[in-house]
């Protein structure tokens, strides 16, 4: 991942002359792994089987010590697993920028691999926005046909369940509201009309002409 005292920080190559960077920012983990990796939910499924391994035991040997030895046989189980998830959530955020720019949002992701996926404004079809009780949220954003970029060159950074049309996402980050608010006004600044309505998260999906390409560029492990 490249050095946040790099001035392209997050950014495949030096921006063009008159495109200045509007926000840069990346998940949270713990958000991340909570709404991406699930590890509150596989907490407790885990507690859960932990929980009957107890009471199985109990009710075979009616023995405290014979239940707790048979919980604790499956401990390490769960705490792997879990751990293993926590670690991922953490790398997943530690090796993603998310960048505004006044034409494009660029998101730089990916734990072995660096990807840069590069999304024109005019390239977007619309932008959602889901806001957790945290602050943090997630913000999807839905392109305009034919353009595409497979599912798992997005995960974990793509819209859940969306296979057929994927749609890039913001995962996980801090203000989310505020960030989608800022998305939403560099959207409605490349509207085609001579007075554009401020666009706004969650919109229909607008017709565009536009030029440019959605790149995905490689940059190495």
């Amino acid at each position: 991942m490249k050095n946040r005292l790099d001035p392209h920080y997050g950014l495949p190559e030096p921006l063009p002359p008159g495109e200045q960077i509007i926000w840069q920012g990346a998940p949270d983990w713990h958000a991340l792994a909570r709404s991406a990796f699930h590890t509150r939910a596989l907490t407790l499924y885990f507690g859960v089987v932990l929980a009957l391994r107890a009471v199985t035991a109990w009710d075979a040997s009616h023995s405290a010590l014979a239940t707790l030895q048979a919980a604790l046989w499956l401990l390490p189980l769960p705490v792997l697993a879990i751990g293993v998830l926590l670690m991922m959530a953490w790398l997943t955020a530690r090796t993603t920028v998310y960048t505004l720019t006044s034409r494009r949002i660029v998101m730089h992701i990916g734990v072995v691999l660096d990807l840069s996926l590069n999304l024109p404004l005019e390239r977007l079809a619309s932008a959602s926005l889901r806001v957790r009780s945290d602050g943090t949220g997630d913000i999807p954003l839905a392109l305009l046909a034919p353009n595409k970029i497979a599912y798992a060159h997005l995960w974990p950074h793509a819209r859940p369940w969306r296979l057929a049309q994927p749609e890039p996402m913001l995962r996980a980050i801090p203000d989310a509201a505020g960030v989608g608010r800022l998305i939403a006004d560099a959207m409605a600044a490349h509207l085609p009309t001579p007075h554009p309505a401020p666009a706004r998260v969650n919109a229909d999906e607008h017709s565009r002409q536009h030029d440019s390409q959605l790149v995905v560029a490689a940059q190495g492990l």
